[in-house]
């Protein structure tokens, strides 16, 4: 399948995954691209930052379209993005500092890429334990309740902080946040996720294409892969969005737990092969070359 046609599908399903869950796509985006450039031998855990900055760019894109369908719902609750928003906006510029030291340089990009799938595994776990518990937040919930400010702050710290250190929207842990501190319904914490992704992610993405060449990459790069996904990915998000409030709970919740178990093995797995592999590097592979031909 060439570059293309894989990107066409990967944002596809990158927006319509990320407009129905709120999770902004670059959780699909991210190890798609990573399982295509290990299918195609290029991926050693060095385009790693290259692969955030494009996803962070595809993650305003893909947001915004859903925020439309969930604000003709009435989803969107203004006074908790007032606070979510900001918390989230520092969260983000520092998360997206700390992808860029040392300790995730070069090859080492590919720690970023575990941390992700071990994130996605706790969301799933959440999740599941969400469908089976028979509690339905929506039953108790009150939209006239007015929320702590410190606990919507402490939703968008980290909403923030792993959303530029990994690349992705943030609603991966906005949404289950939301849920389990706010204790608010799952159709609504989308809505809020969606929302405020799109106010943060322009800056995230800003951020981290200006410091791509400090990893050996041009942020021309990173948009033009990023126009790639974009065109099906806004298509996707919205109809995404409008199935968010279509679809039973269950339904949803449940695409969400498999979609987050899935990524999370498949790119703990190349993540792994690209830091940890058994081939040896080129100039050791060429050393014992030149020994065996002495010999």
């Amino acid at each position: 399948m060439t570059l293309l046609l894989f990107s066409a599908v990967i944002g596809l399903s990158a927006g319509l995954l990320g407009g129905l869950l709120g999770i902004g796509g670059s959780v699909l985006i991210i190890p798609g691209l990573i399982l295509y450039m290990s299918a195609a031998g290029t991926y050693d855990g060095t385009e790693q930052h290259l692969i955030q900055a494009a996803a962070m760019i595809c993650n305003v894109f893909i947001a915004a379209p859903a925020v439309i369908a969930h604000w003709r719902n009435r989803a969107v609750m203004l006074p908790v993005i007032v606070w979510l928003a900001p918390s989230a906006l520092a969260g983000i510029v520092l998360g997206v500092s700390l992808s860029n030291t040392s300790a995730f340089a070069r090859q080492n990009g590919a720690y970023l890429a575990m941390l992700l799938a071990a994130f996605l595994l706790y969301v799933a776990g959440y999740n599941t334990w969400r469908l089976i518990d028979k509690t339905r937040l929506a039953d108790r919930f009150d939209e006239k309740t007015r929320l702590p400010a410190w606990k919507v702050l402490a939703v968008g710290l980290p909403m923030g902080l792993f959303g530029g250190l990994l690349g992705i929207g943030g609603g991966a842990i906005c949404v289950p946040l939301q849920q389990t501190i706010l204790r608010i319904p799952l159709r609504r914490a989308i809505a809020n996720s969606a929302a405020t992704i799109v106010l943060i992610s322009s800056v995230g993405a800003l951020q981290k294409n200006f410091t791509l060449p400090a990893h050996g990459f041009s942020p021309l790069e990173s948009l033009q892969l990023a126009a790639l996904l974009a065109p099906t990915a806004i298509l996707g998000s919205y109809v995404g969005g409008v199935l968010t409030h279509r679809l039973p709970r269950k339904v949803l919740r449940g695409v969400f737990i498999v979609f987050m178990l899935t990524v999370s093995v498949l790119t703990f797995r190349d993540a792994w092969r690209a830091k940890f592999g058994n081939s040896p590097p080129a100039a050791e592979a060429s050393a014992n070359s030149d020994s065996e031909q002495s010999e």
